[in-house]
């Protein structure tokens, strides 16, 4: 007696066209999303430089109404902002990139695995610490701490007189800077307590280091195993493997590192505000107080008394450095792009 298996019936498919629609939507649905959100970033970008050119021109015609009087002048307000911005900013990256590339490449390539997993926790950290606790710290516990090391240089580098500084001097012919110590960034007479530019760039150094090291560690893990390897078959050494594969490997993602920490040191308010004694000259004696002053912490200190005309120029210099800002992500990009693999 034989049987027959019946095959189990199977169900009908969807029809095709309801597939084809309801991918059709989703792929329009994601491709708009995207796009909206791709334009909401240039749409926020211009309204904030429309929002700050219109705020801050009455504090430009102002400016031309009275220029070449004594009562108001845009650039003579502008210019040692600016000056004080940028040189804060610049003496932070030169104090930050070193330590944090020796940082990056000691934990990539020389801490062992735990060692090099707890530095990068407190890396990460260090990056999500307030500004306003950096700028405590370094208010109450590192100014007075820096105190001799600013006398130590002063008395070494800086001072014409005595030190080094006797025979360290810029001809005497030479314009503005004839006599001068050729250190001059360490002249003048540092006075306690030292709320100076030098230390609120130190502060910043601090604030950017693990920023930069973040980055740095992520971009020299990501060179090829492989051509290290090669390179250590060959003979050469670990130093060598890193001078000569991982540097020119990360070169484009360490000067973006870097860019990204000057930008983070060019806006920084609270560090700032709560470790610089202010002042508006144009003067590179960084151990002076009372010298400098940066556009953000100005913007902070004076926004809750402003009103009108000075609310208005205050809006200005934020412009300001909204531009400079701009430009020298432009920059950056120019660099990364000129740095990086050749096709």
């Amino acid at each position: 007696m034989s049987t027959t298996e019946v095959a189990p019936e199977t169900p009908d498919a969807p029809p095709t066209s309801m597939k084809r629609s309801g991918g059709r939507f989703g792929d329009s649905l994601f491709s708009n999303l995207s796009i909206g959100s791709g334009l909401l970033i240039f749409l926020t970008l211009a309204a904030v430089a429309i929002f700050l050119t219109l705020e801050a021109w009455p504090a430009i015609q102002a400016s031309q109404e009275f220029t070449g009087t004594a009562e108001f002048s845009l650039i003579e307000y502008t210019a040692p902002l600016i000056f004080g911005t940028v040189l804060a900013a610049a003496l932070a990256l030169v104090i930050a990139i070193p330590i944090s590339m020796l940082i990056a490449l000691f934990i990539s390539h020389y801490a062992p695995r735990k060692m090099a997993q707890g530095l990068g926790y407190m890396i990460d950290l260090l990056a999500a610490v307030p500004s306003v606790v950096y700028g405590l710290w370094g208010g109450i516990w590192l100014v007075p701490k820096l105190e001799p090391l600013y006398v130590f240089l002063n008395n070494t580098f800086g001072d014409p007189d005595r030190g080094l500084g006797r025979w360290l001097q810029w001809p005497d012919f030479m314009p503005w800077v004839g006599g001068e110590p050729i250190i001059g960034l360490l002249a003048g007479e540092p006075t306690a307590p030292m709320r100076n530019l030098a230390s609120a760039s130190v502060v910043l150094a601090v604030m950017v280091l693990p920023i930069i090291t973040a980055i740095a560690r992520e971009v020299f893990l990501q060179t090829p195993r492989l051509t290290e390897e090669a390179a250590l078959a060959l003979g050469a050494t670990r130093w060598e493997v890193i001078k000569t594969v991982v540097l020119p490997f990360g070169r484009s993602g360490v000067v973006a590192a870097s860019m990204l920490g000057l930008g983070r040191a060019l806006g920084e308010t609270m560090a700032v505000l709560m470790i610089l004694a202010p002042g508006f000259t144009f003067s590179w004696h960084i151990l002076e107080v009372g010298r400098h002053q940066s556009i953000a912490a100005n913007i902070a200190s004076r926004q809750a008394e402003a009103s009108g005309v000075d609310m208005s120029l205050l809006i200005f210099t934020g412009l300001v450095l909204f531009v400079l800002t701009f430009i020298i992500n432009a920059i950056a990009r120019a660099i990364v792009a000129r740095s990086g693999p050749k096709s």
